[in-house]
């Protein structure tokens, strides 16, 4: 690169914060995708003053009704708007769910990567920059498409993450929902020296500390506040997990509801769902931690009511990311937060017994509840109309995690209980013991993470924090099934 062009890159970019966000991303990044789609992606021009610099970007599905909701999708680095329709998911939901997509676009006039400005209170608070132009965009789609403006959300990756938070924080009154991918905490910097400290390793800061960032934002607003989704990937060394763990902190402290999950279960993809409910039992916040993926956006390519996406750079291949939060923002016909008819969660979800090939389990009813849906390791394995029900089939000496849901006559299931763990007999095969840090348990297939802790895989352990600085001896017996056994962890 020569000399003049480098001068030029670093007085734009300005410091090695946005640079670590981007390193990935430039080594793969080859040309600029052209600036609309064939294939329903329209340009949108004159939608207000635009003080952010930003460029305009829709989908909307034939037929589109009135008062359908409406979803802002956020960008990475170097990305463009036809990136994000191309591979996330979303033409695929608003055609199935339908609701218009706006898809903002920032150019290299603002940022040389192409960055929304995240770390910039020019561009991130309200009623200015970035964020102001998003909120036109907003208003536009609402004016031309009659898009519900109660039912508004915004999404984002990486950069288009860090600014997914600012614009909720800003903009409570707008935004219904958001979903934060690979991002990082609303106002977790303020200067572009300070950013790379974010995507590191955020500030040591407390939930309250967190949740005033936001409060901050938009001093005197009362409620209701956005419903929030964290994505995250464990291998992630472009923004770190510690951003998510910051993230649930401060959207938790925002709701007032603690940082404890009413409930945590396996999804598709090696994901990890936890789950944070409002004061009436509904999931105000959930984070999702994929394990051992990388930096990017969860997508997960095929035709299956679950799929979506392209793989792409920074498109990964795990799960689809986009549908899981379409339900929690109950823009599959579900009330916000997921879920149907704002049924509870089942209590008291129980083992209550087990052979070599069958596991029982028993629960409290739910006044309302037609059936229940059961899942073994995040999948739909039967629908019982009472508080029990015995899995068969199973194999000897293995550990299999379950929870349930209630089931409305309609057919819409509400919230899903607490995880619990049945461990088949049989097996025979002799323990086995493992003595590693936090970090070097999660790499070999003994832990996960979720919200930066480690949990031991079978028992769901809470390890303490995923970091290299934490040991624990696991105990593995059956193969699978770990348990934390750092007063001695005796084999056969």
């Amino acid at each position: 690169m020569r000399p003049s062009i480098l001068r030029r890159f670093f007085r734009r970019v300005a410091s090695t914060a946005v640079l670590g966000l981007l390193a990935a991303t430039l080594s793969t990044t080859t040309a600029a995708q052209p600036a609309a789609a064939a294939g329903g992606l329209q340009q949108i021009t004159g939608f207000g003053s635009n003080p952010g610099n930003l460029q305009m970007y829709a989908y909307t599905p034939a037929g589109l009704p009135a008062n359908a909701p409406l979803v802002v999708a956020l960008h990475g680095c170097t990305q463009t708007a036809n990136a994000y329709y191309t591979n996330s998911g979303w033409p695929k939901f608003a055609d199935e769910w339908g609701f218009a997509v706006v898809f903002p676009q920032t150019t290299s006039a603002n940022n040389s990567l192409s960055c929304f400005g995240w770390f910039d209170p020019a561009e991130d608070t309200r009623g200015r920059g970035e964020a102001a132009s998003v909120v036109q965009m907003v208003e536009y789609a609402k004016q031309t498409y009659g898009s519900d403006g109660r039912r508004v959300y915004v999404t984002g990756l990486s950069a288009g993450g860090g600014m997914t938070a600012d614009l909720l924080a800003a903009y409570p009154d707008v935004f219904a929902g958001g979903s934060v991918s690979s991002g990082l905490p609303a106002q977790c910097a303020t200067s572009q020296a300070a950013a790379s400290g974010c995507q590191t390793g955020p500030q040591k800061l407390t939930p309250a500390q967190w949740g005033d960032k936001v409060r901050a934002a938009h001093p005197g607003y009362t409620g209701p506040w956005p419903r929030v989704a964290i994505w995250q990937g464990t291998a992630d060394y472009t923004v770190y997990p510690a951003n998510a763990t910051a993230l649930r902190d401060q959207w938790t402290d925002v709701w007032g509801i603690g940082q404890t999950p009413a409930s945590t279960d396996a999804l598709p993809g090696n994901t990890t769902r936890s789950v944070y409910n409002d004061a009436s039992g509904r999931p105000a916040v959930e984070t999702y931690s994929v394990s051992g993926m990388g930096h990017g956006l969860p997508v997960n390519p095929g035709t299956g009511a679950q799929q979506c996406g392209t793989t792409a750079a920074y498109f990964l291949n795990a799960v689809c990311s986009t549908y899981y939060t379409g339900v929690f923002w109950g823009l599959d016909g579900g009330a916000p937060g997921g879920g149907g008819d704002g049924l509870p969660a089942p209590t008291g979800l129980t083992v209550t017994g087990t052979t070599d090939t069958t596991a029982s389990l028993s629960w409290n009813a739910v006044p309302g509840a037609s059936s229940y849906a059961v899942l073994r390791n995040g999948t739909k394995v039967a629908s019982p109309t009472a508080g029990a029900y015995t899995d068969t089939g199973l194999t000897a000496g293995t550990a299999y995690r379950y929870t349930v849901a209630a089931v409305d006559a309609s057919g819409g299931a509400g919230a899903a209980s607490v995880q619990v763990t049945a461990t088949t007999t049989g097996g025979g095969a002799p323990a086995t013991c493992h003595s590693a840090t936090n970090y070097a348990h999660v790499t070999a297939g003994r832990a996960h993470t979720s919200g930066g802790y480690a949990y031991a895989n079978g028992s769901n352990q809470n390890m303490g924090l995923y970091n290299v600085f934490v040991t624990h001896t696991l105990k593995e017996s059956p193969a699978g099934y770990f348990v934390i056994a750092d007063g001695g962890c005796a084999t056969g």
